[in-house]
């Protein structure tokens, strides 16, 4: 009997070209799909619930496929982390509607963005963080993280290429912490556009470096113009920490 099956993973994407299939690279997406198949012997159609980027890291995820396979769901997550490389694991595997879809009925996302803020470079986490061994003022940041709060049109704050004709989007949050040489950017909302995070976070860098004036996130924002936000943050600072399809955990 075909069931929906979701699965909920959490990925170190270094070494991946993302998630979504591509022809000539490796994906999580084709990991999952090649390890299912390990265990279940089907060709499952996997949908996930965003797509990321090169490098980016995600330590929530969900995906869900159509599976008729009699298998016990705790078994199946056994199965799949056994033939699984070190680098994706299944913490969560439960039977869904047939309707539900993990992109379709995410009502929002949590991202952070982890800098290593030292003159010292930390080797243990390495590709999980940005080192950026420069002075940061995070209660400055934090301010400025603040004016992205609330619905805009992020075009200034989406890299070129995305065929994505409405760029408008809701921010529930936006704050910049630090624990001890670790400064974070948590950012969640409604949904993101292409490289969105990133290019935030690359512009709360230049406003710290004074590439961009202070307080004029307003103002980059209503110009709609990519060129006035500032670079693209590497993707190794970047992890999809949370996904939500409940409305109440978001709003």
């Amino acid at each position: 009997m075909e069931r929906n099956i979701k699965f909920t993973i959490r990925f170190k994407g270094t070494d991946y070209h993302g998630w979504q299939l591509q022809e000539n690279a490796d994906t999580v997406q084709a990991q999952m799909m090649r390890a299912i198949k390990k265990i279940t012997g089907e060709n499952v159609k996997l949908h996930g619930c965003s797509r990321t980027d090169s490098g980016v890291h995600a330590n929530m995820f969900c995906c869900n496929a159509r599976i008729n396979k009699d298998i016990d769901c705790q078994k199946l997550m056994r199965g799949l982390n056994a033939v699984l490389g070190d680098d994706i694991g299944v913490y969560g595997c439960s039977v869904v509607p047939d309707g539900f879809h993990s992109r379709f009925d995410c009502v929002g996302k949590e991202y952070i963005y982890r800098i290593w803020n030292s003159e010292c470079k930390n080797p243990f986490i390495k590709d999980t963080v940005l080192q950026y061994p420069y002075k940061l003022d995070e209660k400055m940041l934090d301010r400025q993280a603040a004016y992205f709060v609330g619905t805009h049109d992020f075009s200034a704050f989406c890299s070129s290429g995305t065929d994505v004709e409405n760029k408008v989007r809701t921010i529930y949050s936006c704050n910049v912490k630090r624990d001890g040489e670790l400064v974070t950017v948590t950012v969640s909302g409604d949904g993101f556009l292409y490289n969105m995070v990133r290019i935030i976070v690359g512009t709360l860098l230049d406003i710290q470096s004074g590439k961009i004036p202070e307080d004029s996130v307003p103002e980059i924002i209503a110009s709609r113009d990519r060129n006035r936000s500032g670079v693209t943050a590497k993707a190794d600072g970047l992890h999809l920490n949370k996904v939500y399809y409940d409305p109440k955990e978001v709003l």
